[in-house]
């Protein structure tokens, strides 16, 4: 059986980094892959650090077509809704995310990433996370209610064996901003019927208000997906930095496409209400293989 890379599932660490890279001109892809793949993190027994490595789907499709599922794609144009809300497509080429114990060692290995694929790729965007009252965003609502167990988690996430890719999972990466003061006019009554749950306990509103955004990402509606969701930002700029992994990728564009209300014509569309609060600056869908796909890639370049 493949091996996961198990950082999908670590939870309970309190800093994250995303770094997310481009190719440079000229970079032959295999190149690049197998410098992403063969980069290890030496104090990960010690500091707690997890590595997770991702490509962009047609990358990796490029250079591993046999460990790659077929129907997987980028995010490669943005998402309008019928109003003019629009989901923005970033791809990039490679992410590496990071997350453990203390902000120090992940800052280190950042640098030593950053310093290892400079011949191949850029910087092109980082993302660094941290907790909110244990297991809350920046609304002060409960995040991950939804998600599955540990026990449940890989079913959902990862590439069933026998598939194309069996082992890897796909992972949606998005930046929202939160207009946490626009927010914070609503009071707690108005914040639970934008959410679709109560604040202090996170249990469903029933009925369910038809804009709420648990109505517009309903997964009994639109299947599983396991959320590694974590805030991010400074006074000026806050919000959610968006990390869904998922067995396939319909489930997490359907959820997108729903929260724009596509699909539903003229007046009928309804917009997912905490989107009106929110808004994402960034998108990217990336393949994330098997550990044992990504050591055997990365295997000869540790050697060369």
């Amino acid at each position: 059986m493949p091996i996961p890379q198990t950082g999908i599932f670590a939870l309970g660490t309190y800093s994250h980094a995303y770094l997310e890279f481009e190719l440079l001109p000229g970079v032959e892809p295999a190149t690049a892959v197998a410098a992403a793949a063969s980069l290890r993190e030496p104090r990960t027994t010690i500091g707690g650090v997890n590595l997770v490595c991702g490509f962009r789907p047609e990358l990796w499709r490029g250079v591993a077509p046999d460990s790659a599922p077929a129907d997987v794609e980028g995010f490669n144009a943005a998402i309008i809704g019928p109003d003019g809300y629009t989901m923005p497509a970033t791809q990039r080429d490679i992410v590496m995310w990071m997350s453990g114990a203390e902000y120090d060692v992940i800052f280190d290995l950042s640098r030593n990433i950053a310093a290892a694929l400079a011949t191949y790729a850029r910087l092109a965007n980082e993302m660094v996370g941290w907790p909110y009252l244990h297991d809350r965003d920046l609304t002060g609502f409960i995040d991950g209610t939804e998600n599955p167990t540990l026990v449940e988690a890989q079913e959902v996430a990862l590439v069933p064996h026998g598939s194309a890719g069996e082992g890897g999972s796909i992972l949606l990466l998005q930046k929202w901003m939160h207009s946490v003061s626009a927010w914070e006019t609503l009071g707690v009554a108005g914040q639970e019927r934008a959410i679709g749950r109560r604040k202090t306990d996170s249990a469903e509103l029933h009925p369910q208000p038809p804009a709420s955004h648990v109505a517009r990402t309903d997964q009994d509606n639109f299947g599983r997906i396991f959320r590694r969701n974590i805030p991010y930002g400074d006074l000026e700029e806050h919000g959610t930095v968006f990390v869904g992994f998922c067995a396939k990728q319909r489930p997490l564009a359907a959820m997108l496409e729903s929260m724009l209300g596509l699909g539903e014509q003229g007046s009928g569309a309804v917009r997912d209400e905490l989107t009106r609060f929110t808004r994402p600056l960034t998108g990217a869908y990336y393949f994330i293989p098997a550990a044992d796909r990504l050591a055997a890639l990365g295997a000869g370049e540790r050697t060369t």
